[in-house]
């Protein structure tokens, strides 16, 4: 089931900040393992996903919801969610920001990682330095 808003506005963040905010919120439920992928220049889908994982679909509900929630309080709100009755693979679509929640198992069957290997990490911690569009396949094997 799709969950969509009918009103669609101007965001005042960008699409990096909406993706670092979603981040943050998910750590905030200690979500496993969450990056950034910037899909610049590689994907028309999207401009940056944004991963991470749950131990179980409870967490993986909480995780969701609470990226939802904050984007919600910048008044940014999903155009879409899939995933959320069964909570194996939440993907929450903001445009040009994709937030995808998973159940470890299940992120490690697609590694989405694997599949966008091209695409520069971002660090959510911004005092880091980017990895930038390094060789990752080390990272990702």
């Amino acid at each position: 089931m799709i969950k969509r808003t009918t009103e669609r506005q101007a965001s005042p963040l960008t699409s990096r900040e909406i993706a670092l905010k979603a981040a943050r919120a998910a750590l905030g439920k200690k979500a496993g393992d969450p990056l950034i992928l910037d899909l610049g220049g590689l994907s028309f889908v999207a401009d940056y996903f944004v991963i991470c994982s749950g131990d179980s679909t409870t967490q993986v509900r909480a995780i969701a919801e609470a990226a939802e929630e904050e984007l919600s309080r910048a008044g940014i709100r999903p155009a879409g969610i899939e995933g959320l009755r069964y909570c194996h693979w939440v993907l929450l679509d903001f445009g040009d920001v994709i937030v995808h929640v998973f159940e470890k198992e299940t992120r490690d069957y697609y590694n989405l990682e694997k599949l966008w290997m091209d695409a520069a990490v971002i660090e959510i911690d911004e005092d880091k330095p980017d990895m930038g569009r390094q060789d990752k396949r080390a990272v990702h094997s």
